[in-house]
């Protein structure tokens, strides 16, 4: 982060609560002018640290109207761990809307996945396309939440001076 200063990492702090807010708030609770504010903030978006800009809704809210869901967290192991086998089953679960995070990890699994269905049989359909379909998935072992003690999208930061 050398090319990023302290004005920069509290804009990135401030974005992270909400990025709705507007280019004049944004530069009085960092302490720049709003033109030097919206060039810096065009300045990190441009520089990709700010990869974009969504509305995360609330799933409990939408409950009654999508049903609950079910989170479930789904280890993955392949039989073949070259880079061609990674990177197709990697491409095969990013392009599943169902699958909200994909992660490579070492050791155990090759992957962890962060799967949202609106039910169990929703699930058992992606688990057949995605896991069972593949003759290189040596195995799944899916984790199913039912409590969401923590959720948060934001990156740490360092600490700026005050």
């Amino acid at each position: 982060m050398n090319d990023l200063d302290e004005f920069d990492v509290r804009i990135l702090q401030e974005l992270q609560k909400s990025s709705a807010i507007s280019n004049q708030d944004l530069a009085s609770r960092v302490h720049i002018s709003p033109p030097t504010c919206l060039r810096r903030v065009k300045r990190l978006r441009d520089a990709g640290y700010i990869e974009r800009e969504v509305a995360i809704l609330n799933a409990d809210k939408l409950a009654p109207i999508t049903g609950y869901g079910l989170t479930a967290l789904v280890e993955v192991t392949l039989d073949v761990q070259n880079a061609q086998s990674l990177d197709a089953f990697e491409r095969r679960a990013c392009d599943e809307p169902a699958v909200q995070q994909c992660y490579r990890v070492s050791p155990g699994p090759d992957f962890m996945l962060v799967i949202y269905c609106l039910d169990m049989p929703a699930y058992l359909a992606l688990s057949q396309s995605l896991f069972s379909v593949d003759v290189n998935v040596r195995n799944a072992r899916a984790f199913f939440s039912v409590k969401r003690g923590k959720f948060t999208t934001s990156v740490p930061l360092p600490n700026q001076k005050k």
